[in-house]
C-alpha cells in the first residue's frame, strides 16, 4: 500500500476514467474529499479540481475537462460517508458543478471544535496534531486552473485528502469516548441544511451588518432592499459583490436615503461610474423603502452600547463561558456572539427568545432564559 507521502495519484479527465474512479470508490465506507477552485473575479467559484480517496488511490478529477456524471453525483450525494475539512466553500463548489449536496457528511474542522481544540483549526495543523506529519505549504497559492498541473501541485492536492481518513478515525474514537458523536452528526446535518437554504440567503444578507442598530426602521428597509438587489445582480452577472457595490457603500446609501442623483453622488465613496450605471436602480429601491407602510418596516434594533443591552449580554456570556469551560470547548462552539446578541435584542423587544435548540439547547437554553428572567436593570 502506498504511504501518504507517496500516494498513488490518478488523473481523471475522461468520462471513462471518471466511471472507473466512481466504480472503485462506490463500495467504500468512507471517502475523503476536497476541492480546489478560483474565485477572484467571479461570484460563483470556478471549480479547478476535485480530490477523492478511499485510502488507496487518490483520484484528481478535472472539472475543466468533465461534466459531473450520474455515477459521481450518486457517489457524492449518497453512499459512503464523505469527509471534508472546513466544508462550506467546497459544498458550494460541488453544488454548482455537480448539482448535488454532499451527503452524508462529516466536517473534520467541526469535529475538532467539539473535541475542545481550536474550532477554526486549518487542515495542516489538524494533520500535524493527529499524525505528527508536516504538510508542504508551497502550493497554497497555486493557479489550479493551469494545465497541466505540476507534479508538486498534484502531490499537494493529493495530500489534502490522504490524511483525512486517519484523522477522522482518531477524532471519531475520541468523540465516542466523550459521548459527542451525536453532536457532530447534528452539526453536520445543520451545515447541509444551511447549504440547501442558499436560495433564501439574499433576503437575510442585510442582517450580517454589525452597525444595523444605528439605522431607523425605514433605513433598515432600504438597506435590506439594496442588499437583495446586489446579491441577485452579482449572482446573475457572475461578479464579486464588491465589484458591483460593497456592503459598506450600500449601508451609506441607505443611511443617506438620497432622492436624486446629485444626493447619491454626494455620498462618500460613490463614484460617478456607479451613479451612471446603477443610479436609477439604487434610487428606485430607496424610493420603495420611503413609500413602504410603517407596519411593513423592520423593527428598530436596540443599541449594543446601551446599559441594559450590555448587562444582559454580559450575563448571558457568563452562562455560555461556564458551560464551555465545563465541556472543555471554546465558547463560540456553543454559541456565537451574533446569536447571543440576537437573544438580548429579542428580550429587550419583548419578542420570543431565539434560544439554541438541539444539544446546545439542552446545555444552555434553561440557563439563558433563567438569567434573563432574573435580570435587574436598576
Amino acid at each position: 500500500m502506498p504511504t501518504p507521502a507517496t500516494p498513488d495519484i490518478r488523473w481523471v479527465d475522461t468520462p471513462a476514467a471518471l466511471d472507473a474512479a466512481c466504480a472503485d470508490l462506490a463500495a467504500a465506507e468512507t471517502l475523503a474529499l476536497d476541492t480546489e477552485f478560483f474565485r477572484e473575479s467571479t461570484f460563483h467559484p470556478v471549480p479547478a479540481l476535485v480530490q477523492l480517496t478511499a485510502g488507496e488511490a487518490v483520484y484528481l478529477i478535472d472539472p475543466q475537462a468533465l461534466q459531473a456524471s450520474s455515477a459521481l453525483r450518486e457517489l457524492l450525494s449518497e453512499g459512503p460517508l464523505k469527509l471534508l475539512h472546513a466544508s462550506s466553500e467546497d459544498l458550494e463548489v460541488l453544488r454548482n458543478w455537480a448539482g448535488v449536496l454532499v451527503a452524508p457528511l462529516v466536517d473534520t474542522q467541526v469535529a475538532q471544535g467539539l473535541l475542545g481544540e481550536d474550532p477554526a483549526m486549518g487542515y495542516q495543523r489538524l494533520v500535524e496534531h493527529w499524525t505528527g506529519e508536516t504538510l508542504p505549504k508551497d502550493e497554497t497559492r497555486s493557479d489550479w486552473l493551469e494545465r497541466p498541473l505540476s507534479e508538486a501541485q498534484c502531490l499537494y492536492a493529493a495530500l489534502d485528502v490522504v490524511y483525512l481518513l486517519e484523522v477522522w478515525k482518531q477524532q471519531r474514537a475520541r468523540l465516542v469516548d466523550l459521548e459527542r458523536l451525536d453532536w457532530l452528526e447534528a452539526d453536520c446535518a445543520e451545515l447541509l441544511a444551511q447549504a440547501g437554504r442558499n436560495g433564501d440567503a439574499d433576503s437575510q444578507w442585510y442582517l450580517r451588518h454589525r452597525q444595523l442598530w444605528r439605522l431607523s426602521p425605514r433605513q433598515i428597509e432600504a438597506y435590506r432592499r439594496l442588499t437583495i438587489w446586489r446579491e441577485g445582480e452579482a449572482r446573475r452577472r457572475n461578479l464579486p459583490r464588491g465589484w458591483l457595490v460593497n456592503d459598506k457603500l450600500l449601508y451609506a446609501i441607505a443611511e443617506a436615503m438620497p432622492q436624486h442623483r446629485q444626493a447619491l453622488a454626494a455620498i462618500e465613496g460613490v463614484k460617478p461610474t456607479l451613479v451612471k450605471r446603477e443610479g436609477d436602480t439604487l434610487l428606485a429601491l430607496i424610493g420603495e423603502a420611503r413609500r413602504a407602510d410603517d407596519d411593513d418596516l423592520p423593527e428598530s434594533l436596540p443599541s449594543p452600547l446601551a446599559g441594559a443591552f450590555k448587562k444582559r449580554f454580559k450575563a448571558l456570556k457568563q452562562v455560555v463561558a461556564a458551560e464551555a469551560d465545563a465541556l472543555g470547548v471554546a465558547p463560540e462552539v456553543l454559541l456565537r456572539r451574533r446569536d447571543l446578541e440576537a437573544v438580548v435584542a429579542a428580550d429587550l423587544q419583548n419578542r420570543p427568545l431565539p434560544l439554541p435548540v438541539g444539544w446546545r439547547g439542552e446545555r444552555l437554553a434553561a440557563g439563558l432564559a433563567a438569567v434573563l428572567a432574573e435580570r435587574d436593570d436598576t
